[in-house]
């Protein structure tokens, strides 16, 4: 497919205002909405309200850049799952790893919190991270013993409600009351982000991005077969453990911190190809992460102002947006068949 360079550059630029006014709507909205000439004097500094400072500044503001984020690192992973697999119906929620990540979470949280304990985001991450690898490894398996891409998904989906439902167990019957809290969080929240958490997750993302372009020119060598990219040096092997590393980990960063989000990952690739009209990665790489961006910090906004001062889960927001994209994609590829 030929790359229209002037379609490219407006969506880009379309994208980049969208997630700009999204991001004034949602330090305006909230279950308390503050007016825009304060909000600018907070950023200023210059604001007296300390009661709005601390709404902007150590809730709003982390959320957002944690919306912005994450969203893109779902994204992106999904489309690196998708380059893998060469199926644009995977992603990391569809295929179990985002749950997987989140029982593993889970269970560290719960075990350490009953001794006392707490953990850190390097050990939050650690840990949704070795889940996400044992989620990847069993789909890994079944895909090395069957070529149905419709049986790989039905395992992932079979894989993600068994994890869902062991979390939910140990999660309901949790005697800690911190324990309990984690209910919102394995129901998908961006809720209670600090800088902090930010900062760590920020610096995840930019050297998974960083890698992801990196391996722009060997992954557009692989989507046309594996023989053609041998034949251009590409070391297929090597790719391939990059593309399962690095997308587990952007998965396991978001689970991590908010918990597993769906549908992202599956939807936004799809997206931003029928956007930019080109599968060149160089494009798609940045696209998907700048799409998802905007998608989860609208989904954000929707979760915690339409309902204010009650919050719904993010994922039920995505859910709801998404699964209309992914059922039209589903009939798009069935038509283009027949």
């Amino acid at each position: 497919m030929i790359m229209d360079n002037k379609r490219v550059t407006s969506v880009f630029i379309l994208m980049s205002v969208c997630l700009a006014l999204l991001v004034w709507i949602n330090i305006l909205t909230g279950s308390m909405f503050i007016p825009a000439k304060e909000v600018i004097y907070v950023i200023m500094g210059k604001s007296g309200n300390e009661m709005w400072t601390n709404i902007i500044m150590n809730i709003r503001l982390p959320r957002l850049i944690a919306a912005i984020v994450l969203g893109g690192c779902l994204a992106l992973s999904g489309y690196l799952l998708q380059t893998f697999f060469d199926n644009p119906i995977v992603g990391p929620f569809v295929l179990g790893i985002s749950s997987g990540a989140k029982l593993t979470v889970a269970l560290t949280l719960i075990f350490l919190l009953s001794k006392g304990r707490n953990i850190g985001s390097f050990g939050m991450i650690v840990s949704a991270f070795a889940g996400a690898m044992m989620a990847m490894g069993f789909v890994l398996l079944i895909s090395s013993r069957t070529r149905s891409m419709s049986l790989l998904v039905i395992c992932g989906i079979m894989i993600g409600y068994i994890c869902s439902a062991i979390t939910d167990f140990v999660v309901t019957f949790a005697d800690d009351s911190n324990i309990v809290n984690l209910h919102n969080w394995s129901m998908g929240s961006l809720n209670g982000i600090n800088m902090t958490q930010v900062a760590i997750m920020s610096l995840i993302a930019l050297l998974c991005l960083i890698c992801a372009v990196c391996m722009s020119k060997p992954i557009g060598a692989y989507r046309l077969g594996q023989d053609y990219a041998s034949s251009m040096g590409v070391n297929i092997r090597l790719l391939k453990v990059m593309l399962i590393m690095v997308s587990s980990l952007l998965a396991a960063s978001v689970t991590a911190f908010a918990g597993p989000i769906s549908f992202v990952g599956i939807a936004v690739p799809h997206l931003a190809g029928n956007m930019v009209r080109t599968s060149s990665p160089s494009v798609m790489i940045p696209a998907c992460f700048l799409g998802g961006a905007v998608v989860t910090l609208m989904c954000d906004c929707i979760a915690r102002s339409v309902f204010a001062p009650t919050e719904v889960s993010i994922s039920s927001v995505t859910a709801l947006l998404l699964v209309p994209v992914v059922i039209w994609m589903l009939l798009g590829r069935r038509k283009n068949a027949d």
